[in-house]
Order: structure tokens, then sequence, then C-alpha cells
């Protein structure tokens, strides 16, 4: 009964929302701040990488904490 619940309020919610950027000419965006967004981050963090602030200890952890946190991240199917 729940998981119905939870279904049908889900589904109406996501409908309520498309109907409502539909109305207002706003479909699309989101995907294009997101990337607008990963664009911008990136760039700063190549920018303090490449600048060798402190004798390139900011690029090596940077460097590290990118490849922990892609480690960690489990897939499941």
């Amino acid at each position: 009964m729940h998981r119905a619940m939870g279904y049908a309020h889900a589904t109406i919610h996501h409908n309520m929302l498309a109907l409502r950027d539909r109305a207002a000419g706003e479909q699309g965006q989101g995907t294009v701040e997101y990337i607008g967004l990963l664009l911008l981050i990136g760039g700063l963090i190549g920018a303090v990488a490449a600048a060798k602030v402190d004798g390139g200890k900011v690029a090596t952890t940077i460097a590290d904490r990118l490849k922990q946190a892609i480690s960690d991240v489990k897939v499941t199917r």
C-alpha cells in the first residue's frame, strides 16, 4: 500500500512539474545549467591545480581526493 501511494505521489508530482515547466517555457534548461556548473567547477579545479600552489601539493591533493571519491562510488544494478 505504501509503495503504491509513494508511486502515485511521485507520478503526480513529476507530471505537475512538467506541466509547470512547459507552461513557463523552461523545458530543458536544467541540463544546460548543470553542464555549465560542472564546466565552471572543472575550470576552477584545473586553474588551482595548474597554479602549482605550495609546490604542487594542491594538485596532488585534488587528484588524490578525486581518485578516492571515484573509487568509493558503488554501482548497483
